[in-house]
């Protein structure tokens, strides 16, 4: 996604690529599904590490569940923050002309995000058996 963005706006900076969502409204979406994802939606495989990893944290020292409580919290902070850098806002007045989404990026991104869902459906393919 970032390097789609790159390509549209030649910058790596998030404030030159405001706006997109007005250009690229398919592109957007994929960027609120990925955000979504990285925040943990609940039927995300990121749920079930995040949750494993905060009782895992929990059981070794209760102290720790302030210090996993932030880092989800700055995690979800970020997410929200670049979707809305990238997304929302006026559209850049340095951009002249920007090319449309070509099927080989929605593809690419179907590509990525179809084993992620997989793993919904068997997630025994990583954490091994339950018993």
């Amino acid at each position: 996604l970032a390097n789609t963005n790159y390509e549209r706006t030649h910058s790596r900076t998030l404030l030159l690529a405001r706006g997109l969502q007005l250009m690229l409204p398919l592109m957007a979406a994929w960027w609120l599904l990925a955000n979504l994802m990285n925040m943990a939606l609940p039927p995300t495989i990121n749920l079930t590490g995040e949750l494993l990893i905060i009782t895992s944290m929990y059981n070794w020292s209760p102290l720790t569940i302030m210090l996993t409580g932030a880092g989800t919290l700055l995690t979800a902070a970020y997410s929200l923050h670049m979707f809305l850098m990238t997304q929302r806002g006026k559209f850049p007045r340095h951009i002249i002309k920007m090319n449309p989404t070509y099927t080989r990026e929605h593809l690419l991104m179907i590509l990525h995000i179809l084993p992620l869902l997989m793993l919904l459906t068997k997630p025994e393919l990583v954490m091994g058996p339950l018993s």
